[in-house]
């Protein structure tokens, strides 16, 4: 399959093209298309001259061009989620799941409503209503390619703006393939997708014509972004991921709870920012949930999408191997112990396997990073307080979970400095709920009316009353 750039509605080769990994194999197995400098400012200024006509059409209509996306995009569902195991890792039903979820995302998004608000009293009439920065820039990352450039790209579109859209030189193809499909759905110049490294994305994210960023992945990089950004002051989202901690209560019980922290823990075999990273337990329960997990990892298939069996693909590259496996590696050079998993899979492809820790001295690096794959450490505490302040103190503040009775965990909540707390569940993720952190984790929100807000500015209309002028 040859794959093209989508900018201004038309089908753009690559100045160049991009191998592709398969992290099942460890080997390139496509190529991508690589866009230019020149061709970046074309897909810019293919948005900025669509956008006056795309913020002038009414919203009830642009929201059912939205759905017609959707329709397109499940029509397509096998094709593009097939793309999207391959590139990613994650397995077969996983990835039809997100193509699934992102079709019913854009209707979700449609409808939403930005009402113009009546403000004032008897000696004017005031309105206040929400308009469009004008072209947004969006990037999205490789572990849910997807859903999370549909997160962006659907709810800026909503509210009036043209968008350039970069996916991880990861995971470009399904990406590029969705870009395909919606050619046929919006006029051309709304929605612009070009593919390259990252020295595109700064590219991008610094260009002259972009008026709003809304990015997704690490710190570093938002940081820099916020940075770009604050030169033209220009409004940013940025989404920057995570080290959310669960904290089993004292009345838990730890048995009913165990697969559920599992699952919350190796979601995407951990790539995921919402997943659990790490677990806090009462020192009495701890080695029964460790036994538990320990099970649980043990009894995990970890394979390549193309096994039917395989519950847990690889991680995203071998960088990120290395990175796991170094954390794990360190942990246990400071006197911590693994209980299950804890070295690379043999053979080809980047397989960590699901992995149990405990034992970890306070201030261990893989307790205060992030770090993005199927590793669980689990840390004993003699108090509720202790387990909070030690929840609290790494740079991050995505989200967090209490297990136990509700009238515990809700004592407990506002003492967790996370931009969500979950209570007996985790990750859980929804279109009408706003998501997004504190500190290191990023700056506003994504999802649902809150996120739609972030793709708008606020305008004011003020008309003097007949008698006040």
């Amino acid at each position: 399959m040859t794959l093209s750039l989508t900018i201004d509605g038309q089908a753009v080769p690559g100045a160049a093209l991009a191998a592709v990994e398969d992290p099942a194999t460890g080997r390139p197995f496509a190529d991508a298309p690589a866009c230019s400098a020149e061709q970046l400012d074309a897909a810019v200024a293919a948005a900025v001259s669509a956008g006056p006509g795309w913020a002038r059409r009414p919203a009830g209509e642009r929201a059912e061009l939205l759905r017609n996306c959707g329709t397109a995009l499940a029509a397509h569902l096998d094709e593009v989620a097939a793309l999207l195991s391959r590139e990613q890792g994650k397995p077969t039903a996983a990835a039809r799941a997100e193509v699934q979820l992102s079709a019913d995302w854009f209707s979700h998004t449609a409808d939403l409503r930005l009402d113009v608000e009546e403000l004032g009293d008897d000696s004017a009439r005031i309105t206040l209503e929400r308009v469009p920065h004008g072209v947004v820039a969006a990037i999205a990352p490789s572990n849910f390619p997807i859903i999370l450039s549909v997160c962006k790209f659907a709810p800026a579109l909503l509210a009036g703006n043209t968008v350039v859209l970069k996916p991880s030189p990861e995971t470009p193809l399904s990406t590029l393939r969705m870009a395909e499909v919606l050619r046929e759905c919006l006029p051309p110049g709304v929605l612009n997708v070009v593919s390259g490294d990252h020295a595109l994305g700064e590219a991008l994210t610094s260009h002259p014509g972009i008026d709003m960023i809304s990015f997704t992945g690490s710190v570093a990089t938002g940081r820099a972004i916020a940075r770009q950004a604050a030169e033209q002051l220009r409004p940013v989202v940025l989404e920057l991921g995570g080290n959310d901690a669960a904290i089993v209560l004292p009345d838990a019980d730890v048995a009913a709870v165990a697969p559920s922290l599992f699952r919350g823990a190796m979601a995407n075999s951990g790539q995921f920012c919402a997943a659990i990273k790490r677990i806090y337990v009462p020192r009495a329960q701890a080695d029964t949930l460790v036994a538990a997990l320990a099970a649980l990892a043990d009894a995990s298939v970890v394979g390549p999408a193309s096994d039917p069996a395989s519950e847990w693909g690889p991680l995203i590259s071998r960088a990120q191997l290395e990175r796991v496996a170094g954390l794990v590696d360190d942990a246990v050079e400071r006197g911590a112990r693994v209980v299950a998993g804890g070295a690379p899979l043999d053979g080809p492809g980047h397989f960590y396997p699901p992995t149990v820790v405990t034992g970890l001295p306070e201030g261990t690096e893989l307790e205060l990073e992030e770090q993005f794959g199927p590793v669980i450490p689990v840390i004993a505490y003699d108090e509720p307080a202790e387990a909070v302040r030690r929840a609290n103190a790494t740079p991050y503040g995505l989200g967090a979970s209490l297990w136990g009775s509700e009238e515990a965990a809700q004592e407990l909540a506002p003492l967790l400095d996370s931009g969500t707390v979950w209570i007996n569940t985790h990750g859980d993720l929804r279109p009408d709920v706003p998501f997004g952190g504190v500190r290191c984790s990023g700056l506003g929100v994504e999802y649902g009316y809150w996120g739609l807000l972030e793709y708008t500015r606020i305008k004011v209309r003020n008309s003097a009353s007949q008698g006040e002028r």
